[in-house]
């Protein structure tokens, strides 16, 4: 496998009424080379699960599970979380709660249904990569965030003003 890439940049979707986005081409290319299908085929596998931080969701490729895993383990030990106690278990769940979802040469997914209720994500979807990962937000609620860089709210506020879409 080559060496990992990050994932850089930003895009709008819309999103329809099954769910269905584009992942930017961007974000894409990352993803494509950090996970390529073993058949050299366009398309793969997208893992995503809500954001622990921010009201959006988080989306990496299957790569990525094994250097957040060691980078848990290493923190609950330093932590002496023990085996059992919600502070061992409560980032354990939402770490492993991710859904895998495939995604076509041309980058569209289907967002889950929960995921998507629970980071508000209706009509259009805000791209942010994040260098190991992804973020998919509602713009509105991105440019509504207190913890968002102006600057990407700004990038957010004009890509959707040129696609046509008022936030």
């Amino acid at each position: 496998m080559s060496e990992r890439v990050d994932y850089l940049g930003k895009g709008v979707g819309l999103v329809d009424d099954k769910g269905r986005v584009a992942i930017p081409s961007t974000l894409r290319a990352a993803l494509a080379q950090n996970a390529p299908r073993p058949d050299g085929k366009d398309g793969g596998t997208v893992l995503v699960g809500v954001h622990p931080d921010f009201p959006c969701l988080i989306a990496h490729d299957r790569g990525y599970i094994e250097f957040a895993k060691t980078q848990l383990v290493q923190r609950q030990a330093e932590a002496n979380a023990h085996t059992g106690s919600a502070a061992y278990y409560a980032p354990r769940m939402r770490g492993a709660s991710v859904e895998p979802v495939p995604f076509d040469g041309s980058g569209r997914f289907i967002l889950p249904a929960a995921e998507r209720e629970l980071a508000g994500i209706s009509d259009v979807a805000f791209f942010l990569g994040d260098y190991e990962s992804f973020m998919i937000w509602d713009p509105r609620a991105l440019v509504a965030h207190d913890g968002v860089d102006e600057m990407v709210k700004r990038h957010a506020a004009i890509m959707c003003r040129d696609k046509g879409i008022t936030l």
